[in-house]
Parts: structure tokens; C-alpha cells; sequence
């Protein structure tokens, strides 16, 4: 049952081949399925959302992503390369949505009952942003690799209008939380503080961890992140695999972009 009805809530994926540290990682195979396969799937459970759309680039270089989601009958919209802020704003105009739900495509570990969890709040509290994490320098207790994002559509609107910042044109949402008071927002957290512990792929050290993970789960998708968790417990040494990796910051920008 979906109990936002009236509401038209779309869930956009972030996904390009063209990764600065490791290059076409959202196609990459993660327990025989593309990795963009584990964010999608993982994505279509949540029972908040209406429908689940990647947005990707105009640049030839993204087309096998495009084939992907004309061969799994996914939804896609092709937009700006570094302009990502424009990507999704005209990929949420696309789908005509009202509350907009932002997702990676380097987090196959995406947990649809965070996702739930995160939309609840959001319109429970009746703010303009809510989510469960922001970037560093900002704190985050989640890990990360479960980073859900959700804002109205006229937030988005206003941001696409308003940011100037490159950080803010491509990191999406930094313009409804960076400034104190200009939107209201609400930022879920856990107790305890995982904040430490990293399942996103950006390197391919980030890789080895997720194949290491998904091989425990015997390929299922349909596990959740505390299972994962338990995983991590029973072999704290799993840690390791990319303990030398450092997160990018929030306020990073891509120096390809012109």
C-alpha cells in the first residue's frame, strides 16, 4: 500500500559511466548484475515511491546505460553532464513528480525501508528536505552507501532557479541545507553512530567490499542493511578492504567540468 496517495513521489538515480576514481562503476558486475541493477531493483521496493527513473547524460559515453535501462523497461531521462542540479530538475519536470527522492548509482546497498523511512519523515514533519546523511564536512550516522535524499519538487525548482556554486550545480541538493533557515529540513539519524563504515563504490577497493558482501548474501537483493551490518560484526576485518579510502567532500567538484 502506498500511503502518500495524492502524491507522485519518483525516485531519481544518479548514474554516469564516466566516475573520476573508477571509470563506467555503475555497469560494473557485483554478483552477476550490473551495479545500476542492485541501486533499481533495490529502489523499486520501497513502498513510498510511485516510480524509480535514472538520469544520466546526454554524452555518448552513457549510452550503454541508457541500453540497459531499454532492456530492463527502466525509465530513463538524459540530461546534463556536470550540471547535475539541471539533470534532475529536468528529469523530475519529466516525470511530472511532486516529492523528489535522490539516489546514487554507487550504492547498491540501498535499503528501500531507509527509503520509506526517510519519505515518512519528510512528509510527516512537513519539511521542504529531509535525508540521512549530508556530505562531510557535515556529521552523518548512517553509513554510507544508504544516502537517501528527499525534497518537494518546488524546492528543487527553487534551487535549479537560485544555486550558483559549481558545488551546489553538482551535488544536487547542497542549496536547501548549506544556508541555516532557507529551507526547512530535517536530517534522520541512528543511534549508534555507523557514520564510520562505507558501502558505497567510488574506488576499486570500495568494489572488493561489495563483492565481498553480496557473495555472504548468496547474490540475494532482497536483504536488509542490518543483515549487512551482522556481516561486518561477525568480520570487523571486512573494514579494512577500503579503510585507506577517503570520502569526497561535499563541497568537491569535478575539475572536468568546464
Amino acid at each position: 500500500m502506498k500511503p502518500l496517495s495524492g502524491f507522485n513521489v519518483v525516485t531519481i538515480v544518479q548514474a554516469r559511466m564516466a566516475s573520476s576514481r573508477l571509470p563506467g562503476k555503475v555497469l560494473r558486475e557485483l554478483g552477476g548484475e550490473p551495479m545500476l541493477a542492485w541501486v533499481v531493483e533495490r529502489c523499486r521496493r520501497a513502498s513510498t515511491v510511485n516510480s524509480v527513473l535514472v538520469a544520466t547524460t546526454t554524452d555518448s559515453a552513457d549510452d550503454p546505460v541508457v541500453a540497459l535501462c531499454a532492456e530492463r523497461g527502466w525509465p530513463v531521462f538524459r540530461g546534463s553532464q556536470f550540471d547535475v542540479l539541471d539533470r534532475f530538475y529536468q528529469a523530475a519536470r519529466w516525470a511530472k513528480a511532486d516529492v523528489v527522492v535522490r539516489v546514487t548509482a554507487d550504492c547498491p546497498l540501498i535499503d528501500p525501508k531507509v527509503v520509506d523511512q526517510v519519505v515518512r519523515e519528510f512528509f510527516e514533519r512537513e519539511v521542504d528536505f529531509a535525508a540521512n546523511r549530508l556530505p562531510p564536512p557535515w556529521k552523518r550516522t548512517f553509513p554510507i552507501g544508504l544516502d537517501t535524499e528527499v525534497c518537494t519538487f518546488s524546492a528543487l525548482e527553487r534551487a535549479w532557479r537560485e544555486a550558483t556554486q559549481k558545488y551546489e550545480r553538482e551535488h544536487v541538493m547542497p542549496y536547501l541545507y548549506d544556508e541555516p533557515g532557507r529551507f526547512k529540513i530535517f536530517i534522520l539519524q541512528h543511534e549508534p553512530d555507523l557514520g564510520h563504515l562505507r558501502w558505497t563504490v567510488d574506488t576499486p577497493e570500495d568494489l572488493d567490499l561489495l563483492r565481498a558482501i553480496v557473495s555472504r548474501l548468496k547474490g540475494r537483493m532482497d536483504f536488509s542493511w542490518e543483515e549487512v551490518l551482522a556481516i561486518f560484526e561477525r568480520e570487523p576485518q571486512l573494514a579494512e578492504i577500503n579503510a585507506s579510502v577517503n570520502h569526497k567532500s561535499g563541497f568537491d567538484v569535478d575539475d572536468r567540468a568546464k
